[in-house]
């Protein structure tokens, strides 16, 4: 390995423990860390939040009628995937398999996140969102894509092996039976965009 490819990513000089502890956006906005750097993004859009709220609403309503008192379906909490590589994440919505009593969670703390991606989200953020989930074993991982024209595109994945392999995919008029997660539900895509 040459010394350029070991400085492709070098870790930040930031930690966990510093995230959890430094001042975060009081505008809705939220501060992440990756690999060692802050990052903050602005606060979602209307879009955005109406898709992450469906999804929220969807798995609330799962839980109960499955009677898991032991899942806790949650909107953006802080989630602190590795120490060792300084990464930790603000997923939408997360289920946590325990009371969400804290400020955040070590990543064994959760069964389910949800990503809803924005236009602004990079292609590089997404990948290494992915990976950091994947790495620290989170068992499965949904994704919303915010399309041109308010379509949204919505995608199930299961860890298996230690990547997350796509199970379901829809958009527009799909309903989806048996999305792969926590708990068994029923998915109307079209529930995700406002426009419909």
């Amino acid at each position: 390995m040459s010394a350029a490819t070991e400085l492709q990513h070098p870790i930040g000089p930031h930690t966990v423990e510093e995230w959890r502890n430094a001042e975060h956006p009081s505008d809705g906005g939220r501060l992440e860390l990756i690999w060692g750097y802050f990052h903050v993004s602005p606060p979602p859009g209307g879009p955005h939040q109406y898709a992450t709220g469906a999804l929220y609403r969807a798995l609330w309503d799962a839980v109960r009628a499955a009677g898991r008192k032991d899942l806790h379906p949650v909107l953006a909490v802080g989630v602190e995937i590795t120490t060792a590589l300084r990464t930790a994440l603000i997923p939408d919505v997360a289920v946590l398999n325990r009371p969400p009593t804290e400020v955040s969670y070590p990543a064994e703390a959760l069964e389910l996140v949800v990503e809803v991606w924005s236009p602004g989200n990079t292609s590089r953020e997404r990948e290494t969102k992915v990976a950091a989930y994947a790495a620290a074993g989170v068992p499965y991982l949904w994704t919303v894509e915010q399309r041109v024209r308010g379509r949204m595109e919505y995608r199930a994945y299961e860890l298996v092996g230690g990547v997350h392999k796509e199970r379901v995919c829809g958009a527009g008029d799909d309903v989806l039976v048996d999305v792969p997660g926590p708990v068994a539900l029923t998915l109307v895509c079209a529930d995700l965009d406002p426009e419909r």
